[in-house]
């Protein structure tokens, strides 16, 4: 984690910053308090900053930031292998597949065994087909797709393959597990919750995620706000550009 104050030349030369997004942020609630902060204390009028992979406002985790010529370093950085943790909660389904909406569906899960559990884990393991959410950013005819979900607007989303190298579960709180996934860009954590659910011939959503790694960044070197306050020099030192 960074321990030392930085300059504005710093910030427009370019710097990769590693927070740990507040439960309830959006991600660009994230990158503009950012810049705002950066500007008020350096006194600069326009500084790009701009962040490498969306998180949803429900998660918490790592969010990578890059600020003035690093802003050109996003789209290697957004195709960086990501981690995550969280539970899947089994036996209902929300039309968000998250916790932003609420249940719509109740199943079964008397039938859901170890054995059947560790047996469906399995299928999402390698390069598999995966349907994004009709509640996500991802655009159609220049529209995004959670604007036609919240209209009531049935869209046709196309699946997409990623790649799942690492699925594995926590079975002892069921019918909530806790699980870690190693996977793709593009992958969708909401949606593998909601196929995982299907596959186990019962339901399921999303109701906690975080995001613990991005290549080889990982949130134990992530900061808050408070702490990147503290590393901004004092305004009094700064001359306006």
């Amino acid at each position: 984690m960074l321990n030392k104050k930085i300059t504005a030349e710093e910030f427009k030369t370019g710097q990769i910053l590693l927070f740990d997004k507040p439960l309830n942020w959006t991600s660009f609630q994230v990158v503009n308090k950012v810049r705002w902060l950066i500007r008020k204390s350096c006194k600069i009028k326009k500084i790009k900053v701009g962040h490498a992979g969306t998180l949803d406002p429900l998660a918490t985790g790592l969010l990578i930031i890059c600020t003035g010529k690093f802003t050109k370093r996003i789209p290697e950085l957004q195709g960086q292998i990501k981690e995550y943790t969280g539970t899947i909660t089994l036996g209902s389904t929300t039309p968000s597949y998250d916790l932003e909406t609420e249940p719509d569906q109740h199943f079964p899960t008397d039938h859901i065994t170890e054995k059947l559990l560790q047996e469906t884990t399995k299928k999402f393991i390698g390069e598999i087909e995966q349907t994004p959410p009709v509640f996500s950013a991802l655009k159609k005819e220049g529209k995004r797709l959670y604007e036609y979900a919240r209209e009531g607007k049935e869209v046709e989303v196309k699946s997409r393959k990623v790649e799942i190298p690492i699925f594995e579960i926590d079975t002892k709180d069921f019918p909530n597990l806790e699980f870690r996934v190693v996977c793709s860009k593009g992958t969708y954590i909401r949606s593998l919750a909601q196929e995982f659910g299907q596959a186990l011939n019962s339901g399921a959503h999303l109701s906690k995620l975080r995001r613990t790694g991005i290549g080889d960044f990982s949130i134990e070197n992530a900061m808050d706000i408070p702490y990147f306050e503290n590393l901004l020099p004092s305004q009094e030192n700064n001359q306006a550009d």
